[in-house]
């Protein structure tokens, strides 16, 4: 079995906030519990707001869990600070999904690719020139960009550039916090291809954050499902795609469009109501409010994240012959 490379164990984000009832918390990631393999791709999936994002920078150590470990090799890091946690900082890279926003539009591409190797104090001066133009060849980038400025590029070539920066220090995890939701689908494509020929030249671990799950098919070896801060199916992605067993995964897999109008129509499934404020969570199982195969026991008992399947986790009372289109 391949190693695990990253490990969350209970992971809990809350935030405090403020409304017109008084101080509350907003728990953004509620107990959740992942293992990354390493050379894997690792798909998130889930609805805006659903907790994908935070949970990504938890695992990075941007952000302090409020409760759970995230071990990085085998080494919990979610208490590091400082210097002990910037020697693990070169193994732990992101990819945002603005680069417009996302990269110093004051600073040059050479500026930009050099300044990891500065703040981590590698390479001499008269090395960056030769690793600049290593990277940007890396990425498919002319060595003219390397003198232009964010604003020069296109939307492609400015992600691009936060792809090489991001494995200028030869990381070993990264988190790609939806890479290509802000580009042209003409270079979606060429960006994801890219993501995947890096994988295999440097070794590296993905975890990939997306809201589009056909670009999750085709990149990612296993995939998760969030709602409401919840992992609520976890599962190799052909097995999550041929045989999704939690009724939210069946709703969002409904939805993923195909070429003909008829057959979309008739397999459609839409949920009941809007996704309840993560201030106001339902008793028992988060999804109940809006599923069709939701009981009395749904409203009372949250259910456990377990294997339903080997390898495949879902957390639902009736997984093993969930069917929401024979519900409707």
């Amino acid at each position: 079995m391949t190693a695990t490379l990253v490990e969350a164990d209970g992971l809990t984000k809350t935030y405090p906030v403020r409304t017109r009832a008084g101080r509350r918390d907003l728990v953004a990631v509620d107990g959740v519990a992942l293992r990354i393999a390493a050379g894997q791709t690792f798909g998130l999936v889930g609805e805006s707001g659903c907790g994908k994002s935070t949970l990504g920078r938890l695992l990075l150590n941007l952000e302090r869990a409020s409760t759970g470990t995230v071990r990085f090799d085998g080494r919990p890091i979610s208490g590091l600070t400082g210097r002990e946690m910037r020697r693990v900082r070169r193994d732990l890279q992101v990819v945002f999904q603005d680069p417009y926003a996302s990269l110093n539009r004051r600073m040059t591409v050479r500026q930009l690719l050099t300044e990891p190797f500065r703040v981590h104090g590698l390479h001499r001066e008269r090395d960056m020139r030769a690793e600049v133009a290593t990277l940007l060849d890396l990425v498919g980038l002319p060595a003219q960009s390397a003198d232009r400025y964010p604003r020069q590029l296109s939307g492609g070539q400015r992600q691009r550039v936060a792809i090489a920066r991001a494995v200028a220090l030869r990381p070993r995890f990264v988190v790609c916090d939806e890479p290509v939701s802000a580009l042209d689908v003409s270079v979606q494509a060429q960006v994801i291809n890219l993501l995947r020929s890096l994988q295999r030249e440097l070794g590296l671990t993905y975890l990939f954050i997306s809201h589009d799950l056909s670009v999750v098919r085709y990149l990612c070896d296993r995939t998760a499902v969030m709602y409401l801060g919840h992992v609520v199916e976890e599962a190799p992605t052909t097995g999550l795609f041929a045989d999704a067993r939690h009724p939210y995964t069946q709703i969002l897999l409904s939805a993923i469009p195909v070429p003909d109008p008829e057959l979309a129509a008739d397999r459609r499934v839409r949920p009941a109501g809007e996704v309840p404020s993560p201030l106001s969570k339902p008793t028992g199982c988060p999804f109940r409010t809006r599923c069709p195969l939701a009981t009395e026991r749904c409203a009372v008992e949250r259910p456990e994240l377990r294997e339903v399947r080997p390898g495949h986790l879902a957390a639902c009372h009736y997984a093993e012959d969930a069917d929401v289109r024979r519900a409707q």
